[in-house]
């Protein structure tokens, strides 16, 4: 179960993902039953492009459609018969959310009859084998796979396959959905499926579709990563003509429609998520009448489809003409504009605009400045310590990007000019080594040797030897009773003070001075007796 939930994170982009987790939310609070199904599952096992998210319920999905939008989600519109919501998640999400249901054909061309069911009848009605699988989104049973009818197999074979004899009597619809995903997989029809396909398409079958399939197709072909090969291989077959009977391949800008998914596939390498869907329906119909697309309009389901290829032109004009006035007069300017701007407008009007000032623009945003932005950041700024991990790193390197851009930042000189300002201050010096004060220090410390001729003192508490300073020598003037001044330089007898001896000097006298003094004793002792 959990091999699924992992390839699931890994193949939904990170928007996805996260449309995921909000629907499982909003269906988890209100108690129902969710599953992923269809189309999604089959894109994440086989590899493929995941185009959009479908959700089965088993319930009824429109109650939950105040929910949806209270946690962020953007109702695209919704089908009353076959209860089903058409959602725009946040980052641009498409999302389809249908009740479990069966659905019983009493007639061929007549529309079903449409009842609530479980997940695996709801399984059972589905048009091919890679379809008919769904992924548990449930507490429980989260990560299990429902696939009644091996449609894994089906997808490591490579191979169309049909659930039963009658699937394209009941929906003629899946004529031109065969068609569809043969030209997109290169999937050929498994053999079964190709004989009722051609027993379907010489019946014709297909004058039975409805007006809401008819709707649905159309929409689908917006979303095609090779349009004109879908377009193409529709009009070999005439399921061309049933979506409208005046549409050919003759109709399509088939130039600007190439050099559309061209820039498209460069926006993505970039790391833009663009939603080409009306610009691919606007080069699909060019050269279609007003009122022939005004048709094909109508029968399209979502609504946000239909205003965005409604807009596409007046959109794409009013950001032509910020281009081209003071709005975008510098380079940074022009960069901060088409940053801010919708990546389908920019998408569109690098491939429409015939003003050469808008598409040299839009070419240097896509690659010329992009140039520029790699070399931040410079080898100055990583010389001034002004690096990823300063909180102002962020507007630091936007202001030098925008500063390059316009050319104001040419020379070393220039740039270290205006980085120096705005440099950390140096790191402070290391402090000194602390040096040792204990017994091991004063111990390592060896005394220095007195001079010759002259006993060493060792001073107090400072274990090192001292010399003892002689009083100065009175000169000859100085004696008793002469009248002579001693010299300027020379200082008071009584001022000068000899240092104290050291402790150890007391503890050792000298020896004859010890006798001397032994000797002094008796005599004193006589002198008082007489």
């Amino acid at each position: 179960m959990a091999d699924y939930i992992y390839t699931m994170e890994i193949r939904l982009t990170p928007d996805q993902l996260k449309g995921v987790n909000l629907v499982q939310d909003v269906a988890r609070a209100a108690g129902i039953t969710l599953y992923l199904t269809g189309g999604a599952i089959r894109d994440i096992i086989s590899g493929f492009t995941i185009r959009d998210l479908d959700f089965t319920v088993q319930g009824n999905p429109l109650k939950l459609q105040k929910d949806f939008e209270r946690a962020g989600a953007k109702l695209a519109g919704h089908d009353e018969d076959v209860r089903t919501l058409f959602l725009v998640l946040p980052g641009n999400v498409r999302a389809e959310i249908s009740m479990a249901r069966t659905e019983n054909y009493e007639k061929v061309g007549k529309p079903p009859v449409i009842a609530a069911a479980s997940i695996q009848e709801d399984l059972r009605r589905r048009d091919f084998t890679v379809n008919a699988m769904a992924l548990s989104l449930n507490e429980g049973s989260r990560g299990l796979l429902l696939d009644p009818f091996n449609g894994v197999a089906d997808i490591e074979a490579k191979l169309l396959r049909i659930l039963h004899n009658y699937s394209f009597v009941e929906d003629p619809s899946r004529l031109i959905r065969a068609t569809r995903f043969a030209a997109r997989f290169h999937w050929p029809m498994e053999e079964r499926t190709q004989q009722r396909y051609d027993a379907a398409k010489e019946n014709k079958y297909i004058e039975h579709i409805s007006r809401g399939a008819i709707g649905h197709e159309i929409a689908q072909l917006a979303h095609e990563d090779d349009p004109l090969n879908v377009i193409r291989a529709l009009e070999r077959e005439d399921w061309l003509k049933v979506l409208h009977p005046h549409w050919s391949s003759a109709k399509v800008d088939t130039n600007g429609l190439a050099l559309l998914m061209k820039t498209r596939q460069q926006l993505v390498d970039l790391g833009y998520t663009v939603d080409p869907s009306a610009a691919v329906m606007h080069f699909l119909t060019a050269r279609l009448s007003d009122k022939d697309i005004s048709d094909l309009r109508r029968q399209i389901p979502r609504k946000d489809l239909i205003e965005a290829w409604r807009d596409i032109e007046d959109h794409a004009k009013e950001l032509a003409k910020r281009l081209t006035g003071k709005e975008a007069a510098t380079p940074s300017r022009t960069w901060n504009l088409l940053s801010s701007a919708r990546p389908e407008m920019v998408l569109f009007l690098a491939v429409t605009s015939r003003h050469q000032s808008v598409t040299q623009k839009i070419k240097n945003f896509l690659t010329k400045w992009r140039q520029v932005q790699q070399r931040i950041p410079l080898p100055e700024m990583t010389e001034l310590l002004i690096t990823p991990q300063l909180p102002e790193y962020p507007k630091i390197a936007r202001d030098v990007f925008m500063l390059l851009l316009d050319g104001k930042l040419r020379s070393r000189t220039e740039i270290l000019k205006y980085l120096k300002p705005l440099a950390p201050p140096p790191p402070p010096p290391p402090p000194p080594p602390r040096r040792g004060r204990g017994p091991k220090a004063a111990a390592g410390a060896a005394p220095a040797a007195p001079p010759p001729g002259k006993k060493g003192v060792v001073a107090k508490g400072k274990g090192k030897p001292a010399v003892a300073i002689a009083p100065p020598a009175v000169p000859p003037a100085a004696a008793k009773g002469s009248t002579a001044k001693p010299a300027a330089h020379a200082q008071p007898e009584q001022k000068t003070k000899p240092p104290k001896p050291a402790p150890q000097a007391k503890k050792h006298p000298p020896k004859p001075a010890a006798k001397q003094t032994k000797k002094a004793q008796p005599k004193q002792a006589k002198a008082r007796k007489r």
